[in-house]
């Protein structure tokens, strides 16, 4: 099993194809590759979407904490060689939220691929608090399917 530690953004893309603004990892911590990833992604007072959500009370999106997820787990699979810098494609989310994260907050998340095969990845993250109001704990998690369409198309009928 080969391990990668402390990916910054520019490593981060190197392997999969999110870029500013919708990059939403900060640092990947490490990678067992084709088993598990870490990763951290810091909510800032400047994020582009805090001023529409909500201008009153800031929290970051639903589909911004989704997304951060999803690109942590990538990383489990997409840093296979054969898989680096391929794109990826939804087929299944199941998501929660549990907590709300306000601009300051900190995201731990813990991804793990449970299978991948013919170009499609099923596993299951965890985001975990780390906020400036001093709470914590599990704020959202997702069991994802998805698919590489390069190597998914590989396997169609003739």
């Amino acid at each position: 099993m080969r391990t990668l530690l402390n990916l910054d953004s520019n490593e981060i893309q190197k392997y999969q194809q999110n870029r500013y603004p919708l990059l939403f990892v900060d640092f990947i911590k490490e990678v067992k590759v084709g088993e598990t990833a870490l990763g951290y992604k810091t909510f800032s007072y400047n994020e582009w979407y805090f001023p529409a959500h909500f201008e009153d009370e800031p929290n970051v999106p639903g589909f911004v904490q989704m997304e951060a997820l999803t690109q942590v787990f990538l990383m489990t699979f997409l840093t296979m060689d054969e898989n680096k810098g391929k794109k990826t494609a939804f087929v299944q989310s199941n998501t929660e939220f549990r907590k709300k994260i306000i601009p300051g907050d900190m995201l731990e998340i813990r991804a793990r691929l449970d299978s991948y095969k013919r170009g499609v990845a099923k596993g299951s993250v965890k985001g975990y608090l780390h906020s400036i109001a001093g709470g914590g704990g599990l704020a959202c998690q997702a069991n994802l399917i998805i698919a590489i369409p390069d190597v998914l198309s590989q396997y169609k009928p003739g």
